[in-house]
């Protein structure tokens, strides 16, 4: 079988195992060439580098040190602390989703699009995925901009802004001015737009060489990286008490090119500065020059917390991820949360409003050693930038390879020797390119957080779909979870979606819908197994278990058809037919293999039924397959029809083909889609479940010669049809099938063109008059429910009424009134045709004593050639004809006889249907 890693179109790449990189930290370097060479095992790593370091470094990137201020500047700590709570709220619901389904079964490539496109399948997995991995390259493009903004703020020669401080216990009007921490001669950079762009341009291209040469490059320095952000973190935490308090005068540039100044403060510990930090004070942010709200602010904090999905990916590098992922990731947000309380409680009580709100590179003046923040701020935003820029393109590599967006995306399977992805890389370096054109960090950090809640709702929904599907096999080690945090870390997520950016929300939900239809119509499928199944299986059970047959009324009827087949080459035409004539009801296709089970080593029929599933697929028909092995087609089909269906879904009519000597057409050589020259074509796009086009040619015997023998004897056949009738089930005899045309899923067929024709008498008993007998009711219900189907619904229905002119008894008038108004209560609209048959009645012959029921003893060919003749007379245009058949005697030694006489009254007529119906099916109120 197929494992996990095999790509949704059968051509192309596959069998490869997929180099995966999580937040910049190095998966499975594996590869599978023709020579099948393989890497060493992977498995080294332990839960404090393998998930706790490159989580730790993903959560903290450029916010941390570039917007801790600005968060708490404008919505004040209380809000600011609430913002955190709820952000970390929203990922700790989804870290739950996370370990639930990571410690089910090792992840391999694509983190967040692997999960979700093995739970909910690839039409999800991959627009969702495709969307993870745009949300990666913004937030790339996100930190290379705060990478650009605080190295500008260092060697900038700030044009646009003008910072000096003075000492506190200095006078404003006699004091001297103290260039701060960067002495002027190292502000040679210069700034404006397209500059900024420039700078991001070269610090995106560094990145891109990083990631072209390895990965393994950044993952070697990850916990050097660590290490640096931590002792800038110590150094924030040691000057808030060691550093003296500083008054500040920030200048920036205005409208008209006028300096706005404005007075700051570092105040150290003071109770009246958090005391006026507590609430919020949203204003103007002097970098986008519009006014911030919650949701905004908010929008820019979310964006540290994305890094979530690093330990996850890593599963294929851990030595035992089922418990490293769980606790590595906890630890390490649980970590990071602190690390955020603690420095806005520190800034809310040391800097006052002006200086959080005015410079976002605060930290730096206020730091007993300036370049400490700075080297900090330098290392986590460059490696926050090359670690998204490689989970990018890891995601990327991993769609390619599961071929779900097909050319656009192949030559992103392309990779190095050493199994790096450059190709994917090249693709994200260049969307991350057009990213920086943005100018400023936070005009896409609205943009990047709604993609990533996006994101981390699917994993939610992953995980919420398998927990209500109740899937034995779904048993994640990890316990700490329930479809209640599923549910609320969904809500939450799509909430706050909505609250970032309604406009952006609501952008992302439309893409991801055309990528779903995208997706669903190139039918990509797989072998990876869908949870949709067992959520349908799980609903389809309880409804069943609903679907009470003692509920059932006549009004609400629909026909449950189970069409017996011997071969379906030449029964393709008859099929199709049938699927119009099912009518949202139960259709089964039937077969028969004869044999006995004691004689055989294993049961042959269940190999079988992935070729009629294929057939079925080939055909674009709505029907279930049913197979069983029986010493006879007679009781091979008295098994069907009692087992066949489940609960109150199961079959209430019998389709069968005519019992004739015609010679079978071979509908495979005659349909397109099952020539050889339709197989690249056929199976582009469609994973076929181990039966290719040959394979199914090949399982289904040619069509039977006119000289070889039957399976099925003339007396056997119309037991069948006895059977049938015993057991309370309709029956319908299919004549002529093959010769109709239009029936195909790519015909344009409407039915304009075409006639139905109904004959509701018994054509074999003159003598019986009775238009609403339930026989004759049911074949005019069958021929209005094709009336209904979309290749038929414009077709003409007519009702031909036979009736004896010349006859004493002039009641057929007053029946044919009857039987008008019994349409008119039926609402089936048809025209009447009345057919004058005296020259055919006065062949009959009617012995006495024949029951009414069944076809005289011996009919006169005269007679049967004279019905026959009426009937093309009437009838020889119509596309297709519904006929009485009569109830077949029980004698046995008169099956021969009954057969010649229906044989005999439908030869030549065109595809025709008889029908011997025993169910009440209308119902004239409402």
């Amino acid at each position: 079988m197929s494992n996990e890693r095999t790509p949704l179109v059968t051509s192309g790449v596959c069998g490869l195992a997929v180099t995966a990189v999580a937040s910049g930290m190095e998966l499975d370097a594996t590869t599978e060439s023709g020579s099948g060479s393989s890497s060493k095992d992977p498995r080294k790593l332990n839960t404090f580098f393998g998930v706790m370091v490159p989580t730790v470094l993903s959560m903290f990137s450029i916010v941390l040190f570039l917007r801790t201020g600005f968060v708490v500047g404008h919505a004040g700590l209380l809000q600011g602390l609430l913002m955190v709570i709820v952000a970390y709220t929203i990922i700790s619901l989804t870290i739950l989703s996370i370990c639930a389904i990571s410690t089910n079964g090792a992840i391999q490539g694509g983190g967040a699009y692997y999960m979700i496109s093995r739970s909910l399948g690839p039409e999800f997995g991959g627009s969702i995925g495709l969307m993870f991995f745009l949300a990666k390259v913004f937030a790339c493009g996100e930190y290379v901009l705060g990478l650009v903004e605080a190295l500008l703020d260092v060697f900038g020669s700030d044009p646009g802004k003008c910072l000096v401080y003075y000492t506190s216990h200095s006078q404003f009007s006699s004091c001297s001015v103290v260039e701060s921490s960067v002495s002027e001669g190292m502000r040679v950079l210069p700034q404006g737009y397209w500059y900024s762009v420039l700078y991001a341009s070269v610090v995106l291209l560094l990145c891109l060489l990083v990631c072209l040469v390895g990965a393994h490059i950044y993952s070697r320095t990850a916990f050097v990286i660590l290490l640096v952000v931590t002792v800038t973190l110590l150094s924030i935490s040691v000057s808030s008490v060691v550093v003296k308090p500083r008054d500040f005068v920030i200048a920036h540039k205005g409208a008209g090119n006028q300096t706005i100044r404005y007075n700051a403060s570092y105040t150290g510990f003071n109770a009246t500065t958090l005391r006026n930090n507590l609430g919020s004070g949203y204003s103007l942010d002097y970098s986008t020059n519009s006014v911030m709200s919650f949701a905004t602010v908010f929008a820019v904090l979310f964006t540290s917390c994305t890094g979530i999905m690093a330990g996850a990916n890593m599963s294929g590098d851990l030595k035992t991820p089922s418990v490293s992922i769980p606790k590595g990731t906890i630890v390490a947000v649980f970590y990071s949360f602190i690390v955020y309380v603690v420095l806005f409680i520190l800034v809310s009580a040391t800097c006052d409003r002006t200086l959080l709100i005015q410079d976002y590179g605060f930290l730096q003046r206020i730091n007993i050693w300036s370049p400490f923040v700075t080297v900090g701020i330098f290392c986590a935003a460059l490696s926050a930038a090359m670690c998204a820029m490689i989970g990018a393109s890891r995601i990327l590599h991993a769609l390619a390879l599961d071929q779900l967006f097909g050319l656009p995306l192949a030559p992103a399977t392309i990779t190095s020797s050493s199994g790096n992805p450059w190709v994917a890389v090249l693709y994200t370096w260049g969307l991350a390119q057009c990213v920086v054109f943005a100018g400023q960090l936070n005009a896409v950090a609205g943009l990047v957080t709604v993609f990533y809640l996006l994101a981390y709702a699917a994993v939610d929904l992953a995980c919420l779909a398998l927990e209500w599907a109740s899937a034995p096999n779904f048993r994640p080690t990890f316990q700490l979870f329930s479809w209640h945090t599923c549910l609320l870390g969904i809500l939450s997520c799509l909430v706050m979606m909505f609250v970032i950016n309604p406009v952006y929300s609501s952008g992302s939900i439309v893409l991801l819908l055309v990528l779903l239809l995208f997706l669903h119509y190139r039918s990509p499928t797989s072998s990876w197994g869908y949870v949709s199944q067992a959520l349908i299986f799980h609903q389809v059970r309880k409804y069943l278990l609903m679907l009470d047959v003692r509920k059932d009324h006549v009004k609400f009827w629909r026909p449950q058809m189970l069409l017996m087949v011997a071969n379906p080459r030449s029964s393709c035409q008859l099929i199709l037919f049938v699927n119009q004539l099912k009518k949202g009801g139960l259709y089964v296709l039937g077969h028969v293999q004869l044999g006995d089970l004691d004689s055989l080593p294993s049961d042959p029929i269940q190999q079988q039924y992935n070729f009629w599933l294929s057939l079925v697929d080939k055909l674009g028909v709505k029907a279930f397959v049913d197979l069983t092995l029986s010493p006879s087609v007679r009781q091979g089909t008295q098994h069907l029809l009692r087992i066949t269906g489940l609960g109150g879904m199961k079959p209430n009519t019998l389709i069968l083909g005519f019992y004739d000597g015609c010679t079978p057409e071979d509908f495979f050589l005659q349909d397109s889609a099952f020539c050889d020259s339709s197989l690249g074509q056929a199976s582009e796009g469609e994973y076929n479940f181990g039966v290719d086009l040959p394979l199914l040619q090949a399982h289904f015997p040619p069509v039977r010669h006119v000289e070889n023998p039957r399976w099925l004897s003339p007396e056997e056949y119309v037991g069948i049809i006895s059977d049938a009738i015993k057991m309370n089930k309709n029956v319908c005899l299919a004549r002529y099938f093959f010769q109709l045309e239009g029936e195909g899923k790519d015909s344009k067929v409407d039915g304009s063109e075409r006639t139905i024709d109904v004959w509701p008498l018994n054509l074999l008993q003159p003598g019986s008059r009775d238009y609403e007998d339930v026989c004759s009711l049911f074949l005019l219900q069958m021929a209005c429910v094709l009336n209904m189907s979309n290749k038929w619904r414009h077709a003409r229905m007519r009702i031909f009424l036979n009736v004896e002119t010349e006859s004493s008894d002039q009641g057929w008038v007053v029946n044919e009134e009857t039987f008008r108004e019994l349409l008119r209560k039926l609402r089936i609209r048809a025209s009447i045709k009345i057919v004058p048959w005296d020259s055919v009645v006065q062949h009959h012959v009617q012995p006495s004593g024949e029951p009414r029921a069944e076809p005289a003893q011996a009919l006169s060919e005269e007679f049967l050639s004279a019905v026959n003749s009426m009937l093309m007379e009437h009838s020889a245009q119509a596309a297709v004809r519904f006929l009485y058949l009569p109830r077949p005697t029980d004698q046995r030694s008169r099956s021969q006889q009954y057969l010649a006489q229906v044989e005999a009254v439908t030869n030549s007529l065109g595809p025709t249907l008889l029908i011997h119906g025993v169910t009440p099916v209308t119902y004239t109120d409402l």
